[in-house]
C-alpha cells in the first residue's frame, strides 16, 4: 500500500515481494611471494617523483596482474603450446568460463526489466489519477503534485525490482568484471614482453606467421586492423538490435565507433602479444554475442520476452537493408 501526502492511494498487486539480494564482495587475495621468479618483471617503476609512473607501476604490479601472469605462464607450461596459441586459448577459456555466464545473466535481468515495463506503465496511470484526486482535495500546486507522483512512482518501481530480483544495476555486473580482466591480462602480457622479464626470450620466439616476435609491435598492422574491424562489426551488430534508437544512443554508438578506430594505432604501438590478446578477446566476444542470440539459449535461460525464431537471418537481413540499399 502506497501513500501520497499521508493518505493511502495505491496498492500493489497481491504478488509476493521478495527481499533484495545483496552481493558480498570478497577481497582479492594478496599476491604471495611464491610467484615464479621466471615471471617477475620490473616495468613501470613506482619510485621517483613521477606520480604517473608511480600510479602505473602500482597497477602493473598489482595482485590481479600477477594472477593473470601466473595463469598465462602455467597454461603455456602445462599445455606445451607455442605462446601465440597459449594466449588465444587462455583468452577463450577466461571469456567462456567467466564473462559468458555473466553475459547470459545480463540477458536474464534485461528480459525481466522489459517484462515489467507494461506493469509499471499501468501502475503509473493509476498513480497519476490518485495523485490528481488528492491534489484537488489538498490544494496541491502542480509542482507538489509532480513531486508526489515521482516519489511514489520510484517507490513502486523499486518494489517491483525487488519482487522480481531484477534491479537494472545487476545488468552492469558484466562490465565491472570484464574491464578489470581486460586490463589485468593486457598489463600481464606487457610485463612478460619486457626486456626485464625472464620469459621475454620465449615470447620473442613464440609468435607465428607475420608476427614471429610477440615482444615487438606488429609492423604489418594486420593484427591492429583486424582488431579495429572486429570491434566495428560488434558495434554494428549491437546497433542493429535497437529499434528507433534515441539521440543519446546514436551519440554513444558513434563514440564507440570512434574508439574502435582509435584502437588501431594504439594496437600498432604495443607488443604483438597484447594486440593478439585484444583481437582474440574481441573475436571471442563477437562469437559469444552470436551464440546468445540462439533460440535454444533463450529457451535454456527461460527468457520471458518474445524473441525471434530466426535471429541470424534477421540480423543478416537488417545488415543488408541498412548498408546495401
Amino acid at each position: 500500500m502506497l501513500s501520497v501526502g499521508g493518505l493511502r492511494v495505491l496498492q500493489l498487486p497481491a504478488r509476493s515481494v521478495c527481499s533484495a539480494a545483496f552481493i558480498r564482495k570478497s577481497a582479492l587475495p594478496a599476491h604471495t611471494c611464491g610467484h615464479s621468479s621466471r615471471v617477475r618483471s620490473v616495468s613501470g617503476g613506482g619510485g621517483g617523483g613521477d606520480a604517473a609512473a608511480g600510479w602505473y607501476g602500482s597497477v602493473a604490479h598489482s595482485a590481479p596482474v600477477h594472477l593473470a601472469e601466473d595463469f598465462l605462464v602455467h597454461l603455456q607450461q602445462v599445455s606445451g603450446l607455442p605462446w601465440w596459441l597459449s594466449i588465444a586459448v587462455g583468452t577463450l577459456s577466461v571469456r567462456t568460463l567467466i564473462t559468458l555466464p555473466l553475459a547470459a545473466y545480463q540477458m536474464v535481468i534485461i528480459s525481466k526489466v522489459e517484462v515489467l515495463q507494461a506493469e509499471i506503465s499501468e501502475l503509473a496511470k493509476r498513480l497519476r489519477y490518485e495523485v490528481s484526486v488528492r491534489a484537488r482535495e489538498r490544494g496541491w500546486t502542480d509542482k507538489q503534485s509532480r513531486f508526489q507522483f515521482q516519489k511514489n512512482l520510484r517507490r513502486i518501481v523499486s518494489q517491483l525490482y525487488i519482487r522480481d530480483n531484477c534491479h537494472p544495476v545487476k545488468a552492469s555486473l558484466l562490465v565491472w568484471v570484464q574491464l578489470p580482466l581486460w586490463i589485468s591480462f593486457s598489463l600481464a602480457l606487457r610485463n612478460l614482453s619486457l626486456d626485464q622479464s625472464a620469459l621475454q626470450s620465449e615470447l620473442a620466439a613464440g609468435g607465428a606467421l607475420w608476427f614471429p616476435d610477440l615482444t615487438v609491435p606488429d609492423s604489418t598492422w594486420i593484427l591492429p586492423v583486424c582488431l579495429g574491424l572486429t570491434n566495428l562489426l560488434i558495434v554494428e551488430v549491437f546497433s542493429l538490435q535497437r529499434v528507433n534508437p534515441s539521440r543519446f544512443q546514436n551519440v554513444m554508438t558513434n563514440c564507440i565507433r570512434g574508439f574502435s578506430v582509435l584502437m588501431i594505432p594504439i594496437a600498432a604501438s604495443v607488443p604483438s602479444s597484447m594486440a593478439l590478446y585484444w583481437f582474440t578477446s574481441s573475436l571471442v566476444g563477437f562469437g559469444h554475442n552470436l551464440l546468445l542470440r540462439s533460440p535454444a539459449i533463450h529457451k535454456i535461460l527461460q527468457l520471458r520476452t518474445q524473441r525471434s525464431d530466426s535471429p541470424y537471418r534477421d540480423l543478416l537481413a537488417a545488415f543488408i537493408s541498412k548498408y546495401y540499399k
